[in-house]
């Protein structure tokens, strides 16, 4: 997973504190040095605090960590927040550094990518770029809230869509409120 420097740095953390509760996981993370300064600007947490949330940290121009390598066997990537020169870097294949090249390898190895793109509004420019990532194979979720849970405050609609998120990477975790046709609700696990 990956925290880029987009404004939502919560969303990132929120997704290294779920799957620190999720038997069998093990995180690898790369948080880039604009996310550590959105981290300290937007949360009261310390770069230092998100750091160790990851069973594994690897330094973001590191392109010879692990995760850099089609070898590496994962469940795919989540990248939370994802700003646009990161998504940009994904559509183009323009793996600089670890983030990029992270996303891309999971790409060409056909895991799972989700990007919970962090800009508003959109040109026609970020548009072309998630079309570009999307068929690459990365999955575009910007962190929409889902108001159909009744969230009654930040951190539920926080929750909720980070839960989703790694919903999509097959991970599971407790608390996530599902439509069921009338109403949402908390499903237990």
């Amino acid at each position: 997973m990956a925290i880029t420097g987009a404004s939502g740095a919560i969303y990132g953390i929120r997704a290294l504190e779920l799957l620190r509760q999720v038997a069998d996981v093990e995180t690898h993370a790369i948080v880039t040095p604009s996310a550590q300064r959105t981290i300290a600007h937007e949360t009261s947490y310390s770069p230092d605090d998100v750091r160790t949330l990851a069973d594994h940290l690897h330094h973001p121009r590191d392109i010879g960590a692990a995760v850099s390598s089609g070898s590496f066997v994962s469940a795919g990537m989540l990248v939370a927040p994802c700003s646009v020169k990161t998504l940009s870097g994904i559509a183009n294949s323009y793996g600089e550094g670890l983030v990029v090249r992270a996303a891309d390898v999971c790409l060409k190895e056909r895991r799972r990518v989700v990007l919970m793109l962090r800009e508003t509004p959109f040109h026609a420019g970020h548009i072309d770029l998630m079309a570009r990532a999307t068929t690459n194979g990365a999955i575009i979720m910007p962190p929409v809230p889902a108001f159909y849970a009744l969230p009654t405050s930040i951190d539920d609609i926080v929750h909720q869509s980070v839960s989703r998120a790694l919903e999509l990477l097959d991970v599971v975790v407790p608390g996530i409120k599902r439509w069921d046709g009338g109403s949402a609700v908390a499903e237990e696990t």
